[in-house]
């Protein structure tokens, strides 16, 4: 099994296994995200098929690198699981990102520029120096 394989195998189970032991965000279990993973996927095959395609292949691929199994249009199966971990480390670290900002409470309240002394015309005569 080469190198290649090795990793798009790993990638998936630690960016799997880093959701539901650390980040934590539930991301997988919401039906928008597999939505969304199936959209990219959908997208992703015609693309990569023709980059990978036999005649006229413009990405190449070491064979000893990969397993050499190819699913639809000739994309090396490998392709899918970076795809599949790339897409989900991106949106759980979205995510992440976001509740992390969340908890850390609202932003310090800005400093307001000086008030200036408004004359009787200008409105609110409560506000005005009486000399």
């Amino acid at each position: 099994m080469g190198e290649y394989t090795v990793l798009a195998l790993a990638a998936p189970v630690a960016v799997i296994a880093l959701e539901l032991l650390v980040l934590r965000t539930g991301l997988l279990r919401q039906v928008r995200y597999w939505i969304t993973i199936a959209i990219v996927f959908a997208f992703m095959v015609p693309v990569d098929g023709w980059l990978t395609k036999p005649e006229g292949t413009v990405v190449h691929y070491d064979p000893a690198a990969k397993s050499g199994i190819r699913a639809p249009w000739n994309i090396p199966v490998e392709d899918f699981g970076f795809g599949f971990a790339m897409i989900t480390m991106t949106l759980l670290m979205w995510l992440w990102w976001q509740r992390r900002d969340h908890h850390a409470g609202p932003p310090p309240p800005r400093r307001r520029a000086p008030r200036t002394t408004r004359t009787a015309h200008e409105g609110d005569s409560s506000e005005m120096s009486h000399a």
